[in-house]
């Protein structure tokens, strides 16, 4: 009769996978630095966030209440004074020149320019509604663009503009920023950006987002 001897696994002694912990520990540590290198981005959006969002709400308040920076004392929206008039019958280069001098201190231009300036500082500020935010900024430095016209070398008077560059000037900046941080949604970091997301009015109309 064959005897026949079936193999079997002697439990043994196995040492340690060194490579496996090393593995394990490089995963690790990626993944830390990924969640890092997250966090640093969504605060850097937020800090420019909210500095954006300050330069619009200071020249809010500072056109309503004249501070003495650049609205005088006494010459505030309140104090009768028009946000508009100044500026854009002060411009003097660019194809809507006439256009802007006859928009210069109407009711109109005033309310809507000073709303502007608010509900875009507001929701910088607060994180919420950056698309809708994004598209008025974005529409409003386009038109300050065009009243300051740096492409011109000289005004309509002749004298030089002293233009610092034909192209990009700081309103576009602004726009550009505007934008990015309605793409990064910037709101969600040191802002009420999530919880405006949950509403469902903001869920189903992305462009409140």
């Amino acid at each position: 009769m064959a005897v026949h001897e079936h193999p079997h696994r002697s439990p043994g002694f196995h040492l340690p996978s060194f490579r496996r912990n090393r593995a394990a520990s490089t995963s690790e540590s990626a993944v830390s630095a990924s969640t890092d290198t997250h966090t640093l981005r969504a605060c850097s959006f937020a800090s420019l966030r909210l500095l954006t969002g300050f330069v619009f709400l200071w020249a809010f308040l500072d056109k309503t209440f004249g501070f003495g920076y650049a609205t005088p004392s006494g010459k505030g929206w309140i104090d009768g004074g028009s946000p508009t008039k100044g500026f854009l019958s002060g411009v003097a280069a660019g194809p809507m020149e006439s256009t802007f001098h006859s928009w210069a201190g109407d009711t109109w231009a005033d309310w809507l320019f000073m709303a502007g300036l608010l509900g875009i500082g507001l929701a910088l500020i607060g994180g919420i509604a950056l698309r809708l935010a994004a598209v008025a900024g974005t529409a409003m430095m386009a038109l300050m663009w065009v009243a300051e016209w740096p492409p011109a070398k000289h005004l309509s008077d002749g004298t030089a503009s002293i233009s610092t560059n034909p192209f990009v000037d700081y309103h576009l900046v602004y726009a550009v920023v505007l934008i990015a941080l309605a793409l990064a949604a910037a709101g969600d970091t040191l802002g009420v950006g999530k919880l405006w997301a949950k509403l469902p009015v903001v869920r189903d109309h992305g462009w409140l987002r």
